[in-house]
């Protein structure tokens, strides 16, 4: 975790000892500039990083979590802070100043507008004047404002799903932007570490359950995002779904067709607008989550349906990595000028 690589870039992990914290640790083991100088757990300040998650021991030895202050990650190249909504708000603030980038992976600094926490966050924003600072972290769409970025707030894992599945017709005006409808499956994993009644096994296994009826946080991110792709007003029904998996996100989006189009030619719409996206892949066949498991990859496709006049797309990742913690690698690539492929696989496990 601290060992010397070429052109070594400090960096620290607010929140280590989530899921995110965690796959952050796996990921950066493989990256070749970055180095973790500091990883602080609130709640399980102390106690062995491996003890909590056995499959970083031959990364970590004995190292223990550090209790969290600002001073701890002084003068560090980046910070990644991966804290439930509503936290990072707090910790932010002592870290600009002290650190060269901080990629915030929860959702404080998402949303342009304050006035919409206290509607979909239940708070009021507690330091709003940082929201015009900080750069959205979905570089398919983002990619230019994120080199020499100070503050990006990393794109929510469901919010990216949708966002990239349904940006190639909202920005082409093909579908109507007020008549969008996304339904979402994610892994358990996404709901986070500490146990919450409905995510037990005996409630998630052998069972199907939608949540957040029409009142999902990541709905007015996916609304944010696609009007702003399209220099539009997007309106959505997001309806995400809980199934018994660890990782993973399948996202199947419908849409208006405000003119006629075939498949063949929307899936070469889909290429052409991710050509320049290594980590995106447009293909014909159907795609499944555990083709995209452990990689930073996105598979798209597309169909249209002419007796509807629907377009249909579905697009899958791993909500860890691309969802949350390789997307915030991704972002701090490009921020501090290096590759955004660096240290991120493209390739799924499979079985």
């Amino acid at each position: 975790m601290t060992g010397m690589k070429p052109a070594e870039i400090r960096a620290g992990i607010v929140g280590a000892s989530g899921y995110t914290g965690a796959e952050l640790l796996r990921l950066i083991d493989q990256h070749p500039a970055i180095v973790v100088e500091a990883a602080s757990g609130a709640s399980q300040a102390g106690q062995p990083i491996a003890d909590l998650y056995p499959n970083l021991a031959p990364v970590v030895g004995t190292r223990v979590y550090d209790e969290y202050s600002a001073d701890l990650f002084d003068g560090l190249d980046v910070v990644f802070v991966g804290l439930p909504h509503g936290l990072s708000m707090d910790v932010v603030p002592e870290l600009i100043g002290r650190v060269g980038l901080i990629v915030d992976m929860g959702s404080d600094f998402r949303l342009n507008d304050a006035a919409l926490y206290p509607k979909w966050y239940g708070a009021d924003h507690t330091c709003p004047e940082f929201l015009n600072k900080a750069v959205y972290g979905l570089p398919e769409l983002y990619r230019s404002a994120l080199p020499g970025a100070e503050l990006v707030a990393a794109t929510g894992c469901n919010a990216a799903a949708a966002s990239l599945t349904l940006a190639p017709f909202v920005a082409s005006g093909l579908v109507d932007p007020g008549d969008l409808v996304i339904n979402l499956i994610t892994g358990v994993s996404g709901a986070g570490r500490p146990p919450k009644p409905n995510t037990t096994f005996c409630t998630v296994d052998e069972n199907v359950s939608a949540y957040g009826l029409l009142s999902h946080r990541h709905t007015p991110e996916i609304e944010q995002t696609l009007s702003d792709i399209g220099n539009t007003t997007a309106t959505v029904l997001f309806t995400p779904h809980l199934v018994p998996m660890n990782r993973g996100i399948l996202a199947s989006c419908y849409g208006r067709l405000q003119r006629s189009i075939d498949t063949e030619s929307a899936l070469q719409m889909m290429a052409d607008f991710y050509n320049d996206s290594p980590f995106v892949l447009v293909d014909e066949r159907s795609p499944s989550t555990k083709s995209v498991q452990g990689s930073n990859s996105v598979h798209l496709t597309v169909r249209i349906d002419p007796r509807t006049n629907r377009l249909l797309a579905i697009g899958v990742l791993d909500n860890l990595v691309k969802g949350a913690s390789g997307m915030a690698i991704q972002c701090a690539n490009l921020a501090l000028g290096l590759p955004e492929t660096t240290g991120l696989s493209r390739v799924g496990m499979f079985p």
